[in-house]
């Protein structure tokens, strides 16, 4: 038994909760995974889980020895770094989440300049409008963006983004152009519904924010999604300037509404809380700390 492989699937399990999970993380089988930790447990003479078919708890030692093995892990990657960082750049595979149209739009878009710099990186990106658990999923570092909802991950703000409201040309020609956010009870008004409340938006007049009730034929939890709907006429919708700033560019999306918008939303890197930062996991951060720091596409 490799007793560092065997402390870092206990770690895995305990934070996940499944060894099935720690199995596909590892490129591994369930079986594996559970031989490991008993033999670790053996070695040891105590029981580290207790199991049931529907839950893993800890023992008192267990919950002990996790806090320590989580220390002896972090060192000995420390370690590691230190002597690669003599010998050679960084290396490893850094795993990123980040919303579809965003990971699509301004994070693969900005890797070939950070492979030029780090080839020995590898970079494993997740896109999903869903809100991943870092710890749980594996995730190295996260793109989000707005209010961030888990207060114990650490977050650098990248850069702001501001709103927009904007329908196609086509649109606004049969439909007409709305003057005040009040108008959008008229129009048909394109909804993402991972993004607070599916019934009302926020606009601000004179300096004060207000809601407005909007309603339309379209909703979706898929950024991509929207701004595909926006792109083929089928209403009109407030978004994030990142999400459409090559349609204004081009003119295939017109901004209206400009004076009602309300505070740009933050972007950020965020990851777990721990002792040390991976140095692959830093660079890439600083990396797109660079790239945003002007947020001249934003």
């Amino acid at each position: 038994m490799d007793r560092l492989t065997a402390m870092n699937m206990f770690v895995r399990v305990v934070e996940t909760g499944s060894f099935s999970a720690v199995a596909r993380e590892m490129n591994s089988t369930q079986p594996t995974i559970s031989k490991n930790i008993a033999e670790l447990e053996s070695w040891l003479g105590a029981k580290l889980l207790n199991r049931s078919t529907r839950s893993l708890r800890l023992t008192e030692t267990g919950t002990n020895y996790y806090e320590r093995c989580v220390a002896i892990l972090q060192d000995v990657e420390e370690a590691e770094q230190v002597v690669g960082q003599l010998q050679t750049q960084p290396k490893g595979v850094v795993r990123v989440s980040a919303v579809v149209a965003f990971g699509r739009l301004h994070i693969v878009p900005r890797l070939q300049k950070f492979f030029q710099t780090y080839p020995d990186i590898k970079v494993d990106i997740r896109l999903s409008d869903r809100l991943s658990d870092l710890v749980e999923e594996g995730i190295d570092v996260a793109f989000r963006m707005g209010e961030l909802a888990d207060s114990s991950l650490i977050a650098k703000k990248l850069c702001s983004s501001t709103y927009v409201t904007v329908a196609s040309p086509e649109y606004l020609q049969h439909q007409g152009t709305p003057s005040h956010p009040r108008d959008l009870k008229d129009h048909s008004y394109l909804v993402y519904s991972d993004q607070g409340s599916r019934t009302e938006t926020q606009f601000v007049d004179q300096g004060e924010p207000f809601f407005v009730r909007v309603e339309g034929n379209l909703l979706t939890n898929n950024s991509e999604a929207l701004r595909s709907a926006l792109l083929a006429g089928l209403g009109i919708s407030r978004v994030p300037k990142w999400l459409v700033n090559s349609a204004l560019d081009s003119g295939t999306l017109m901004r209206v509404l400009g004076e009602f918008q309300p505070e740009p939303m933050n972007i950020y890197a965020v990851y777990p809380p721990g002792r040390h930062l991976p140095s692959k996991v830093r660079c890439l951060i600083d990396h797109f700390a660079e790239e945003f720091k002007d947020c001249n596409d934003f």
